[in-house]
């Protein structure tokens, strides 16, 4: 047990900055903190943390284990939780890597309440617009809607991600309405940042790729939706995103004939991770939340 210690206390000088407060945090002296970082140090063979007497900071190798030291501590508190038979009293650390619109829109609520119903359980909400490898980032969980997959990850769907076309009246009486997605080239465009320019059509003869010339991109899709409410162009959005503006008409649906491929909403969690009781708990709620 002493290693687990010892890296308790790594973890909560990390996160605290400093001996005396994670002394306090764990309820222990300064003196024995420092001495189970100190003894960490000694088993691996490299420094933790540069040490000065203004700041302590983290060293090249105390960057590049704090994430993994989180999984094994979260592993060991999860495994003895489950040994006690508290299944239902989640004590763990979860690091979520969650995309920014998604979470802006659907999850924000959603992640809070879930901490709310688990007081014991540490929360880490990282927001990232690109494919993460979780085991090589140090992540619990990695929600995207990129189909990458990477070795030692277990992918688990939550739900499709429907996408469409669409602008608003005001900017269709101006410009016109277009009936080819090559026809896209003409009009002005508002592109996601992540999913990029190039635009994705299913036709009656097969696929038809556009690479537009977007006047406005960002990685926020409530920005890209905003702006084209307003009449500043087509936009191509996941359809969560919109549902209100298109019940109302401030958009209009466009180029019906010509679907846009789904994309499928996933979680990757490595295989280490995936039967923890915190992670399974955080699976459950993503799909109960994303299914509605």
């Amino acid at each position: 047990m002493d290693v687990l210690v010892n890296l308790q206390a790594f973890l909560a000088t990390a996160d605290a900055g400093g001996f005396s407060a994670a002394a306090r945090k764990l309820n222990v002296s300064t003196s024995v903190m420092t001495k189970r970082v100190t003894q960490l140090e000694q088993r691996i063979g490299a420094r933790l943390f540069h040490r000065s007497t203004r700041q302590l900071r983290l060293t090249q190798a105390g960057q590049q284990y704090v994430h993994r030291a989180r999984g094994v501590v979260a592993d060991a508190t999860d495994l003895l939780a489950r040994m006690g038979e508290k299944d239902r009293d989640l004590a763990d650390h979860l690091r979520v890597k969650a995309p920014t619109s998604l979470t802006v829109a659907r999850l924000a609520e959603p992640f809070s309440r879930f901490q709310a119903q688990n007081p014991r359980l540490k929360l880490e909400i990282v927001l990232i617009d690109r494919p993460v490898d979780p085991v090589a980032e140090g992540f619990d969980i990695a929600i995207s809607a990129f189909p990458h997959s990477f070795g030692g990850v277990i992918d688990e769907p939550l739900c499709k991600l429907p996408r469409l076309l669409c602008a608003s009246p005001s900017y269709l009486r101006k410009h016109g309405t277009p009936d080819h997605p090559r026809d896209l080239l003409k009009y002005r465009c508002l592109s996601f940042l992540p999913t990029g320019p190039e635009w994705i059509f299913d036709g009656p003869r097969g696929r038809i790729t556009v690479q537009v010339r977007p006047i406005l991109s960002s990685n926020e899709g409530q920005v890209l939706a905003r702006s084209a409410i307003v009449g500043n162009g087509i936009v191509l959005t996941s359809r969560y995103l919109v549902e209100d503006a298109l019940r109302t008409g401030a958009l209009r649906p466009l180029l019906q004939d010509f679907p846009i491929p789904e994309l499928w909403i996933k979680a990757a969690v490595p295989e280490r991770r995936i039967s923890a009781a915190a992670v399974q708990a955080m699976l459950r709620m993503l799909k109960t939340t994303l299914a509605t």
